[in-house]
């Protein structure tokens, strides 16, 4: 009895001491990893309220592919993401489940730039000698499909390009690497993606600023999206995991009001900090106009931001209001566009095989901008090159595009098609429209190809711009936000009606027979069995 006394005290005193190392918070130089919270409020001139949380896991050292006798120990780095890394030989990835479509005139960049509706998955690898790109890459969407619960299996080669100039590598590297994108615009962000993604953080959901994330209040939201981001550095391998959604404190109110509050947003607050977080910090981005109230009270810095540290002001609700505003008045369209371009892409077309794409790029500055244009259609759709026209207030204007790649639809081994890449550099003039149209052709596909859902159609991926620099003009999206764009933007996803079967037919048939067989079996039926009789009534 007394040697199981002193076998629980030592166990006692080690756990108080892991405790104890997690709350000094050990550098990152003695410990080797450093977890960082970050949530970012953005009032929008519409009266909704953007946020953005980022939890980031600095790690030291290679997450590399090593001899299986070798370990790697991992004390707030989620194990199933580097032993991901490690087992795939992956060397920058990016993972985003979105819905809703983000609105760039009155909510201008996101702090996150992959808002595509959907999912979409883009990852570089290393070109190692132990199996091919290909079959890594079937693996990882594998494996990532089981770990986030999401379809990401269905990322085949069906959807499967690989455009270098839209998404680089972020760093140098001598071993040669390549990259693999796809894109699923169908599936949707639940619960069940949320519930795997707080279990990679290292208080979950039950300290710091990830017990806000509400999932009733989550999805409640007009847009919202989860996000991973691994990439290596100079000194290591940097992970962050976003949360990212727009929420109307004007609908919540009964269209009045738009004051928010943690509680209001959330219907939640911040009682206790992340022990082992090195840093976490809540920022709120001021208005420039309007009498508004800030409370708690927070210094603002040189940016228009006020910042609390949860370290010392826990429990945290913040919330800002305009007490002097009866009723939220919105603003008008164009005086809320925050982005240099606005975006428009649509399809047209009564046919059931032939139609027309057509995008708008209207140019909101006074300086060209240049950017690059970037489309990735399933087999679906089929481009026609020769039929595309560039126009500026109803005038051909085709040195307005150059650079133009077309990559057809390639009949692979098992039998697929690969997607259709079409990507072009367009100058859009000053305080102009640009219109980009091309002919398309619907695939006319098997009925045992079709979705059980075939009448509601197929979502075609959302179309890409990216900045891109012209040296010869002068003009650098990524340096020059005055002339060019910041990040990338995404348009709308497409709903597309393809040639359908009417699928209603074996139904109607077996309708039909059975109707016919119920009357022929009555009729036999009564005649073998009935016996006509003659009956006399009394009177």
């Amino acid at each position: 009895m007394r040697w199981g006394t002193i076998f629980f005290a030592l166990c006692l005193s080690a756990s108080s001491e892991s405790v104890t190392s997690y709350t000094n918070n050990v550098p990152p130089g003695e410990s080797g990893e450093r977890y960082d919270e970050d949530l970012f409020i953005r009032p929008l001139l519409d009266g909704r309220v953007a946020t953005t949380f980022t939890f980031t896991t600095d790690l030291l050292g290679n997450v590399s592919r090593q001899s299986e006798s070798s370990g790697q120990h991992y004390t707030l780095f989620p194990l199933t993401l580097g032993q991901i890394l490690r087992e795939y030989s992956i060397a920058e990835l990016h993972l985003t489940l979105n819905s809703g479509k983000w609105n760039y005139d009155h909510w201008g960049y996101p702090d996150d730039p992959s808002v595509g509706t959907g999912a979409e998955l883009w990852a570089w690898m290393a070109d190692g000698p132990s199996s091919t790109i290909d079959e890594r890459w079937t693996g990882l969407r594998n494996a990532l499909a089981g770990l986030f619960c999401a379809s990401l299996g269905s990322l085949d080669t069906r959807h499967t390009s690989s455009p270098s100039t839209v998404f680089p590598i972020s760093f140098s590297s001598s071993i040669p690497h390549g990259l693999r994108y796809a894109n699923l615009p169908s599936e949707n962000v639940c619960t069940e993606n949320l519930t795997p993604f707080v279990k990679l953080l290292p208080c979950k959901s039950r300290a710091g600023l990830a017990t806000l994330l509400n999932p009733q209040r989550i999805f409640d939201a007009d847009w919202h999206g989860l996000s991973i981001h691994l990439r290596s550095t100079e000194v290591g391998t940097e992970l962050k995991l976003g949360v990212q959604a727009v929420f109307d404190p004007v609908r919540l109110s009964g269209g009045r009001r738009r004051d928010w509050s943690f509680r209001l947003l959330f219907d939640r607050i911040i009682h206790d900090s992340c022990l082992v977080a090195t840093s976490s910090v809540v920022r709120v981005q001021i208005p420039d106009s309007g009498s508004h109230t800030l409370s708690p009270a927070s210094v603002v810095d040189d940016n228009l931001t006020a910042m609390y540290n949860l370290m010392t002001q826990a429990p945290l609700d913040v919330s800002m209001s305009w007490p002097h505003e009866h009723t939220f008045q919105y603003p008008h369209v164009h005086e809320s566009r925050l982005t240099p371009l606005s975006i428009q892409r649509t399809l047209h077309g009564s046919s059931q095989i032939h139609g027309h794409l057509f995008i708008a790029l209207t140019n909101n500055g006074h300086h060209d901008i240049v950017v690059g244009y970037f489309e990735n259609l399933p087999a679906l759709v089929t481009l026609w090159m020769h039929t595309m026209e560039i126009k500026v207030d109803g005038t051909e204007r085709n040195e307005l595009i150059s650079n133009v790649s077309y990559r057809p639809h390639q009949v692979l081994a098992n039998g697929q098609k690969s997607p259709s890449t079409f990507q072009a550099i367009l100058t859009v003039p000053a305080s102009s429209t640009l219109h980009l149209s091309m002919e398309i052709s619907r695939a006319f596909l098997k009925y045992t190809e079709h979705p059980p859902d075939a009448m509601r159609g197929w979502d075609l991926p959302p179309a890409i711009l990216f900045p891109v620099c012209e040296p010869a003009m002068g003009i650098c999206g990524m340096q020059n936000t005055s002339a060019g764009m910041r990040d990338r933007m995404y348009t709308p996803t497409l709903l597309i009606d393809l040639p359908t079967p009417d699928f209603s037919m074996p139904y109607n048939v077996i309708i039909f027979s059975c109707t016919l067989i119920t009357l022929i079996f009555g009729s036999i039926f009564n005649l073998l069995t009935r016996t006509w009789v003659i009956v006399r009534v009394e009177d």
